[in-house]
């Protein structure tokens, strides 16, 4: 039907074979010339009269000979001889050209792989599947009966969210808690990692998120979370990249163009809030953030009997609470399951104390390594946040690190003051309760240093650094000695509850 272009491709494709047979037949004459050579040498020999003399003919048996031995090297290494042929130009270009529909043909591959991986899928996990996020669950009630009656709320022109952040360090159940709340709401969830937005051609990423949202938007009212968006979402001009920055853009673009009516919630996850750029954080995308940190004790006894419920066990799960300061939710579920390993192994029917003892152990020193509180160790951290928890007046918990920071517009000198304090008073508190000075959260004292040196160099409200900090300890320890019990108060209340209001 299409003879010349059937023509065309069948020349096309014969001709690096066809090079490779102009070099052997040329290297088979070279071969053949040599022994016709030989051959009418001594046909000449023979059949003269003259025998002939002198250098000259030396010198052409000598050559002959030297020919019939190159004849035969060449033979022998052909096939190296045959790579040294340089190609011409149209075997270039056909294999650039094969080079090239061979890339086509993978992009193509990963953009229709890429379509079809973005599906919905159904939650079956609700809040009852999650322990010891009580407030939290409250927060989010609020977004679940948004998405379950939006008439409710749109009559009066309340807008939905549209995007929630979740906070906090890893295992202490992000991408549950969203589940939770799809399975709430009987929505839609589609799932997404920060890391498959990443591609290594530009323009990949951002197709993805535009067929993420398109499609979201076609299963309406429905979920959207995205685990690890710090990703993609980093700050822009940090650690520079074509591709990432195309995806962010995109991402930012698709929040904007939806509205709460649109029925789509994005959720997002990340350990790092500091490093995600400023407009992914801005009102109108995620406007509001839900902090997470790792369960109290009481959480601890919920997550624990919620993974051994239907599960017949022999100890005191409040004891284990207190023995396991430091678990993350995750962490917790695999202390349970390695329980249970251990007790089929020994053939056992019901979990006691030694299996729990095995499987710390192996979780505190094998592979799976995670800090566990010692009794002196939970002290010292308790005598640390209890000299917190009294100068600020606000909630801690026990596994806290850092303080909630004010929104300071015009900062007087005595708000950075208590700023400093605020930094200070859990090292303050531990000297003067234990008598001795202790390293807890390193970066709070940083932080202290940070704040008092801009105080001289940039704000001009104290002449030394070394100075200021030294006075603000002195009046922080003066402050504690004078209300010593009410601290050790809030110690005893930490160590047993590991939280304070």
């Amino acid at each position: 039907m299409f003879p010349s272009f059937k023509k065309k491709n069948t020349k096309a494709k014969s001709t690096p074979k066809e090079e490779i047979s102009t070099v052997d037949k040329n290297l088979k004459m070279m071969s053949i010339s040599g022994v016709v050579l030989i051959v009418l040498f001594l046909y000449t020999i023979t059949k003269t009269d003259n025998i002939i003399h002198g250098q000259s003919y030396y010198v052409g048996v000598g050559f002959l000979f030297v020919l019939l031995m190159l004849t035969f090297i060449l033979q022998k290494y052909k096939t190296k001889i045959r790579n040294l042929v340089p190609k011409n130009k149209f075997s270039t270009e056909l294999t650039l050209a094969k080079e090239n529909n061979t890339q086509d043909v993978s992009i193509k591959k990963e953009e229709t792989t890429d379509s079809e991986n973005i599906s919905p899928t159904t939650s079956n996990i609700t809040f009852k599947d999650v322990a010891g996020i009580q407030e939290i669950k409250e927060e989010l009630e609020e977004v679940v009966d948004f998405l379950n009656h939006p008439g409710k709320y749109q009559k009066y022109g309340v807008s939905l969210p549209r995007g929630v952040l979740l906070v906090g360090p890893p295992g202490v159940g992000k991408t549950l808690i969203a589940k939770a709340v799809a399975g709430e709401a009987e929505v839609p969830f589609f799932y997404q990692s920060g890391a498959s937005f990443v591609h290594i051609y530009v323009g990949m990423g951002a197709k993805r998120v535009r067929e993420l949202f398109t499609v979201a938007k076609l299963n309406a009212p429905s979920i959207i979370f995205i685990d690890e968006i710090d990703a993609v979402g980093k700050a822009r001009g940090i650690g520079s990249n074509d591709e990432r920055e195309s995806t962010l853009n995109e991402l930012l673009t698709q929040m904007d163009g939806f509205d709460s009516s649109s029925g789509v919630m994005v959720i997002a996850a990340t350990n790092k809030i500091e490093v995600l750029d400023e407009a992914l954080l801005r009102a109108g995308r995620f406007d509001r953030r839900v902090f997470l940190t790792l369960p109290t004790k009481t959480d601890r006894i919920d997550i624990l009997h919620l993974y051994l419920k239907g599960k017949s066990f022999q100890f005191d799960v409040e004891k284990l609470a207190n023995e396991t300061s430091g678990f993350s939710s995750s962490a917790l579920s695999t202390l349970v399951n390695e329980s249970l390993l251990y007790m089929i192994k020994r053939e056992g029917t019901s979990l006691l104390e030694d299996d729990i003892e095995f499987a710390k152990q192996k979780i505190q020193f094998g592979k799976k390594q995670i800090t566990l509180l010692s009794a002196e160790k939970k002290e010292i951290l308790a005598t640390y946040q209890a000299g917190k928890a009294y100068i600020t007046k606000a909630k801690v918990n026990l596994l806290d690190d850092g303080i909630v920071m004010e929104d300071l517009i015009y900062p007087s000198k005595t708000q950075l003051k208590n700023l400093i304090k605020k930094y200070l008073a859990g090292s303050i508190a531990l000297e003067v309760v234990k008598n001795e000075s202790y390293v807890v959260f390193e970066e709070e004292l940083k932080e202290a240093y940070v704040m008092a040196t801009k105080m001289v160099n940039d704000y001009k409200m104290a002449s030394n650094v070394d100075t200021l900090i030294q006075v603000i300890k002195d009046d922080l320890k003066t402050d504690i000695i004078s209300n010593i019990e009410e601290v050790k108060k809030l110690r005893d209340i930490l160590i047993k509850d590991e939280v304070v209001f």
